[in-house]
């Protein structure tokens, strides 16, 4: 069992936010887990709490999971305070919760453009706002933030390209204000195409073979999966990685350089 508090995970309940949320627990982590069990748009996650509560219990893994929206700030607050009263120390979160329709700035209502912002960048905002004083206090702590290639911007992707770019800065910002307070923040990256996720499954109305149709892969030569990046996000809450901070670890095939895009399929 680790010592020292638990990791909060935004949209842990389901897909990548799932095998994150395991793979800490795993790895003898505390975990706080929360998401909606409505299904959001673009994304197939919904009612994922009662499968994944009794996967927990059966593998006895330290795992308390919550709903809640990660742009409510007061829905933000309340899983804060509940995983201080329970733990009473937060050694970091993990901020993966998003959505990402498909659309050009003239295809994307303004309306769901605010939500997409509200889910994609103020939640990592209200999540930072609410654990930085906790952390502070302690002496210490890790973020983890969960971006994409499209943050350098990507076709038919404005509004989610606008938010995860935002979202790597706020990261760079974020690191460099609490550089001093021992507070390390990161992004790590889901990369090459091909990923399973509730959100890319919904972009295709589930059809897996379609996802992975165009995906260049990894250097692995398979798709990266969720246990592929939450290895990584494990890496980096740990105090192995306790000098690390402002840094991007791209899990695939470094999307931040616009790589991905220049390797064809592999055969």
């Amino acid at each position: 069992m680790k010592s020292g508090g638990c990791i909060i995970v935004t949209g842990g309940t389901f897909g990548l936010g799932r095998d994150i949320t395991l793979t800490l627990a795993r790895r003898g982590w505390p975990v706080v887990a929360f998401g909606l069990e409505a299904r959001q748009v673009s994304s197939l996650a919904e009612n994922a709490i009662p499968e994944l509560k009794a996967l927990v219990a059966q593998q006895g893994l330290d795992v308390s999971l919550l709903e809640a929206d990660v742009s409510d700030e007061a829905d933000v607050d309340r899983v804060v305070q509940s995983a201080i009263d329970a733990h009473g120390r937060i050694a970091g979160v993990v901020n993966n919760a998003a959505i990402g329709p498909l659309g050009t700035v003239i295809d994307t209502a303004p309306d769901l453009w605010d939500r997409i912002m509200a889910v994609n960048l103020r939640g990592p905002y209200l999540m930072a706002r609410a654990v930085i004083p906790q952390m502070v206090a302690q002496g210490g702590g890790s973020i983890v933030n969960v971006g994409s290639g499209a943050g350098w911007g990507k076709p038919n992707m404005a509004a989610y390209s606008a938010s995860k770019g935002g979202l790597h800065t706020l990261t760079t910002a974020l690191a460099l204000d609490h550089f001093h307070q021992h507070i390390r923040v990161n992004t790590v990256i889901p990369g090459g195409g091909g990923i399973v996720s509730g959100m890319s499954l919904g972009r295709v109305s589930g059809d897996h073979a379609k996802l992975v149709a165009k995906a260049a892969g990894t250097v692995a030569g398979r798709t990266a999966t969720g246990v592929d990046l939450a290895n990584a996000i494990a890496f980096l809450v740990s105090p192995e990685a306790e000098v690390i901070s402002g840094t991007v670890i791209d899990v695939g095939c470094f999307a931040n350089q616009g790589a991905s895009a220049s390797l064809p399929k592999q055969l």
